[in-house]
């Protein structure tokens, strides 16, 4: 894949300048939606390319994928613990059945005796520790289960904090926030002033640990039915928790006639509409070539002016 360069220079360099730098106050600005498929990723990786060298994050954890344009080379990780796991230790098993008893889950499995035994069904288990606390024989261990891994990598944009969830994981939430620390601690630590973090869809409690505290959130929707309804919660969500929002509407163009209903809206809520974002095969040609927009741009190009003029407004909505 041959290198890929910035054709409008000059004008990302005067965005990044404007970002406050050195070991002033760590800004977050994170990117949600109601619902998936809105195009935040895109935006968010945009938004990497004219920031000047923040930390990204990658909270999206159920489906993470900003890894797909940001080509990470891992230079640290480790395992992630969201909750425990039982553990028959058989030596030990006199095959009472206590376990068997008390487990609501049906996670508790006989084994073919004599005499009769059990084992964890780990699929099954959901770690609340009944049948440890409740073992006359202590013969079931209580660990630490291992859910995922997060990563810390080197990206051409700067630093991205970013995970990997297990096949039917959960507590993504707890994730986030790990993920968050991780930011927080290596902007501090590098004099970085700018975490930008492409958060999980709905309404949730990934969405939830990922916003908690933030300076900014860019609402992205698109103008369908299903994309008013989904910013209508997601906007509830924001004002319960009291993160100061700005709204992107993507795609636009493909109906300018819920476009404005959406811009009507967002006004008398009292948020302000940041950006209108076109629909163009740009945004297509930039996944293929797994950079963004704005590295892909011509200088006419149109989607790349609106992500400009969307990242000069959030940067003046974080003052």
């Amino acid at each position: 894949m041959k290198k890929l360069t910035v054709v409008n220079a000059d004008q990302v360099r005067r965005m990044q300048e404007e970002l406050p730098t050195g070991h002033g106050p760590v800004r977050e600005v994170v990117v949600i939606s109601g619902k998936g498929g809105t195009g935040k990723t895109s935006i968010v990786a945009s938004f990497a390319a004219m920031a000047g060298n923040p930390v990204l994050v990658d909270c999206d954890v159920d489906a993470a994928d900003l890894h797909l344009v940001m080509n990470p080379e891992v230079r640290e990780s480790g395992e992630f613990s969201g909750g425990k796991i039982a553990r028959v230790e058989k030596e030990l098993c006199n095959g009472c059945g206590k376990c068997y008893e008390l487990c609501r889950f049906e996670a508790i499995v006989p084994q073919e005796g004599p005499p009769a035994k059990y084992a964890v069904d780990h699929l099954m288990c959901e770690g609340c520790g009944v049948c440890a606390y409740f073992c006359p024989e202590k013969a079931i261990a209580f660990e630490d289960a291992v859910n995922g891994r997060w990563y810390a990598s080197t990206t051409r944009f700067g630093p991205m904090i970013h995970a990997r969830l297990g096949i039917a994981e959960e507590n993504s939430g707890k994730l986030v926030s790990l993920l968050r620390k991780k930011a927080r601690e290596l902007a501090a630590k590098e004099g970085r002033s700018l975490i930008l973090i492409d958060g999980p869809p709905g309404i949730g409690c990934p969405v939830i640990a990922s916003m908690g505290g933030a300076d900014l959130l860019v609402l992205v929707t698109e103008p369908t039915v299903s994309g008013e309804h989904d910013l209508a919660r997601v906007v509830e969500l924001a004002e319960h928790f009291g993160v100061p929002a700005v709204v992107c509407i993507n795609k636009a163009d493909l109906n300018s006639e819920v476009s404005e209903r959406i811009t009507r809206w967002t006004r008398q809520r009292g948020l302000q509409v940041a950006g209108r974002v076109r629909y163009d095969r740009a945004f297509t040609r930039a996944q293929v070539n797994r950079s963004t927009v704005i590295e892909n741009a011509n200088a006419a190009d149109g989607p790349a002016e609106d992500l400009r003029n969307l990242w000069r407004q959030v940067l003046s909505a974080l003052g």
